[in-house]
């Protein structure tokens, strides 16, 4: 018995479609068939989510809130909630190891899936893809749209195409026929300025693209640049699916609707931030050694500084007593802040280090304690007495 041949198109992406959103409506069911919206209603909202009754009216990611508003004045607004979609993140990822060991996340609704070697179990990449969109319907209630290709470009374009609930198999020997047509735009590396450069050249479609000598895409793009253009035109991407990593940082920021000024509302937001970050430290199994403060001024200047502490820690009280004191270190008195945020790097996992959690004391105790309320009765059932609002709640 020789077994299958090693399929042609062995490369899967698996896309959550409007992710956000999408787990906001399996939290309150009664947004279902509404338009959706995550992120901030205030006047520096951005638009992170959208569900499909949305999009319909013109409402995408990156969008300032205010004009999804007035594109879509019914859209209800709701506040993201990471803990939430970190914790179907690590659902999905489950699911996705279930299939092949060969799983690399790109973000926390998407991954890159290699089955070259899960024919003889599951069957031929469509079949596989099939299956892990049944999985993820059936174990998280949400759907997602699968790219089936030779290579991960490919299926990413197959994935994008398939949007969704669909699956695209984009076969070996019909590569250009899937490829070319396409608007040159949706290749990676075509920003804003790439685009208008390449309308100048006449260029529109993939296929065009495809018959620009590399020497004219070099003088108007670059070198570097324009040989990755023309690669991808062509079809070729040589990476392979690197397995899942350990992140580098763990980080929340916000951008406040109003510039916050008082050393108090700066050292308020900073707590919030620093049990926000040790929540995700601790759910994701990892202590870290440096902490980054970061503070974009009413002027968009960006302050950044960091220090690194003897014992990794994951207790947001930790984090918040060196934040704090590298705000307090910052030259010049009254600052209006536009933006904060606190970063955690340096990551050990938690087992690494015992002697971090007997020194991290009632206070690790407590926010563990917090950790379970939160996990039984949602996100923000508990918090520090300092983050309560002037009437307690």
């Amino acid at each position: 018995m020789t077994g299958r041949a090693v399929p042609a198109e062995p490369i899967l992406h698996v896309d959550l479609d409007a992710f956000y959103a999408s787990v906001e409506i399996l939290k309150d069911p009664s947004l279902e068939g509404r338009p959706v919206v995550v992120g901030g209603s205030g006047a520096r909202g951005v638009v992170m989510s959208a569900s499909y009754e949305a999009r319909r009216f013109g409402v995408s990611s990156a969008m300032p809130s205010a004009r999804a508003r007035r594109l879509c004045p019914d859209a209800v607004f709701v506040p993201p909630d990471f803990a939430s979609y970190q914790a179907y993140s690590t659902r999905l990822r489950e699911v996705l190891l279930s299939f092949t060991p060969l799983v690399e996340p790109l973000s926390l609704d998407e991954a890159f899936l290699d089955v070259s070697g899960a024919a003889r179990l599951f069957g031929a990449p469509a079949e596989i893809a099939g299956a892990v969109k049944a999985r993820v319907r059936e174990e998280l209630s949400l759907t997602c749209s699968v790219g089936v290709a030779p290579n991960k470009f490919l299926a990413k374009m197959a994935s994008a195409a398939a949007k969704p609930d669909g699956v695209v198999v984009v076969t070996a020997g019909r590569v250009l026929d899937f490829l070319h047509p396409l608007p040159v735009r949706a290749l990676w590396g075509v920003g804003e300025r790439t685009h208008e450069v390449l309308e100048r050249l006449g260029v529109r479609t993939v296929g065009e693209l495809a018959a620009v000598p590399v020497r004219v895409l070099e003088r108007t793009l670059g070198e570097a640049h324009a040989r990755h253009l023309a690669a991808l035109a062509a079809a070729r991407d040589e990476r392979t699916v690197v397995p899942y990593e350990a992140p580098k940082q763990v980080s929340h920021e916000e951008t406040f609707d109003r510039d916050i000024d008082a050393e108090d509302d700066v050292m308020r937001e900073l707590l919030r931030l620093s049990f926000r970050v040790a929540a995700r430290l601790r759910t994701d199994g990892y202590r870290a050694r440096t902490v980054t403060l970061k503070a974009r001024l009413a002027s968009f200047a960006t302050l950044n500084r960091s220090r690194t502490v003897p014992d990794p820690t994951d207790v947001g009280a930790d984090l918040y007593r060196v934040v704090a004191d590298l705000y307090r270190a910052i030259p010049g008195t009254r600052r209006r802040i536009r933006l904060l945020g606190v970063a955690a790097s340096g990551l050990a996992p938690a087992g690494a280090d015992q002697l971090a959690l007997v020194r991290a004391g009632r206070w690790g105790d407590a926010e563990r304690a917090m950790d379970r309320i939160e996990r039984r009765f949602g996100r923000g059932a508990t918090l520090p007495a300092t983050l309560l609002g002037p009437e307690g709640r």
